[in-house]
């Protein structure tokens, strides 16, 4: 199997940059299960792709969504936001717990972190950008369904191997970009 090169980041944000118009903006990205490593920005590696990254991307393209309203910004998140918060033990904000260190890290609570940071950012950006005509939404996509975000951690394989015969399967490519795309353009 030949491994197909895709374009950076950095590419095709300044390509978006020099758009006339952006309507959609899905972000998407996500690491599950990783052990504790930093980015290159010192920055703990599920938060920085998790989070960071969206939220940079947004600040990027926030004038060109805006100057293209009516527009979406669409944040997949988790429903896995629900166990875990960005509290300390005395129920005080502590940001530190976003980015900790590799004896305070466990990955699980690390996706969970910043799934909540993704609702979070969310719901602040329908509330600043609404007005300008951009609407933002955080989306679960459903529980146990088999993609590659679980290859990192064997217990979430075994779980997600032995749970397929019972879950909905996916639907075909055609079906699903035809859903997909009647989705995104129902609103307009």
């Amino acid at each position: 199997m030949t491994k197909v090169q895709s374009p950076d980041v950095e590419s095709i944000v300044l390509t978006l940059l020099f758009c006339r118009s952006l309507h959609v903006l899905v972000c998407n990205a996500a690491v599950f299960a990783l052990p504790w490593s930093l980015t290159k920005d010192h920055l703990e590696t599920t938060f920085q792709v998790n989070h960071l990254g969206h939220f940079y991307l947004v600040q990027l393209l926030q004038e060109v969504l805006c100057r293209s309203a009516p527009a979406r910004i669409v944040v997949v998140s988790s429903e896995s936001h629900r166990f875990t918060d960005i509290n300390d033990s005395s129920g005080k904000l502590d940001l530190s717990l976003l980015s900790p260190s590799k004896e305070d890290f466990w990955s699980m609570l690390a996706y969970n972190r910043s799934k909540l940071c993704n609702i979070l950012f969310s719901n602040e950006l329908h509330c600043r950008l609404s007005p300008h005509g951009v609407t933002s939404n955080a989306v679960h996509p459903g529980n146990m369904i088999y993609s590659s975000i679980h290859q990192n951690w064997w217990v979430y394989t075994l779980l997600f191997t032995l749970a397929r015969p019972f879950t909905k399967s996916m639907v075909s490519d055609q079906l699903a970009s035809y859903s997909a795309s009647s989705i995104l353009t129902s609103w307009a």
